[in-house]
């Protein structure tokens, strides 16, 4: 189970990252993999973000499995890419804490929850492959928490796009046992975790 510590800065993820199993950085890897692209000339995984620091999180957890990992600013773009030529498979997760790990790597890659903290909260996983969104929604419903229906918000903008939100019953639950290893994500989850304390 993930231990929430207080402060969302990237040195208390870090130190997360450099706690945890093997197995559970591997499922993370698996589950972030989703928001890259993989060259197969080159036999690479790329993983492009605007937020250096999440970056710097996957080259931790690609140190800790013993894989390498290079980072570089794509060209004048404002936006950074990690490169490595690890390239995770499919694979079954028989732990709760890789299904969490799997589970938080997914959100974080695909994931959404409100930018403005005026806005109304909502935790959301979004995906091209339906198939794969599913797993997903299967894994949270082993770990108690529950979902709303998989849907197309607008198909006449893209047929493939699917999404589903987390009830808000089980807010409380996902941040506890998932939470986020992205640090804009998780400063926004640990937010609304403190309100719910109060």
């Amino acid at each position: 189970m993930l231990t929430v510590s207080p402060g969302t800065d990237l040195e208390a993820i870090l130190a997360e990252v450099h706690q945890t199993a093997a197995e559970e950085a591997q499922a993370y890897i698996l589950g972030a993999a989703h928001d890259g692209t993989t060259n197969r000339l080159h036999r690479t995984l790329r993983i492009t973000q605007a937020d250096r620091r999440w970056l710097d999180v996957l080259s931790a957890l690609l140190v800790k499995i013993g894989k390498r990992s290079w980072i570089y600013r794509e060209g004048s773009r404002s936006v950074w890419t990690l490169e490595t030529t690890y390239c995770p498979h499919p694979t079954s997760l028989p732990s709760n804490g890789e299904r969490c790990a799997f589970a938080r790597g997914h959100f974080d890659a695909e994931g959404g929850v409100p930018k403005d903290p005026q806005a109304r909260f909502y935790i959301q996983f979004v995906q091209k492959n339906k198939e794969d969104l599913y797993r997903v929604r299967q894994i949270l419903s082993v770990l108690g928490i529950m979902s709303g229906r998989m849907h197309n918000p607008s198909a006449m903008v893209d047929s493939e796009y699917w999404r589903f939100y987390v009830r808000a019953a089980s807010w409380r639950r996902f941040i506890d046992r998932v939470s986020s290893w992205h640090p804009r994500k998780r400063a926004i989850l640990e937010g609304r975790r403190r309100e719910s304390l109060r």
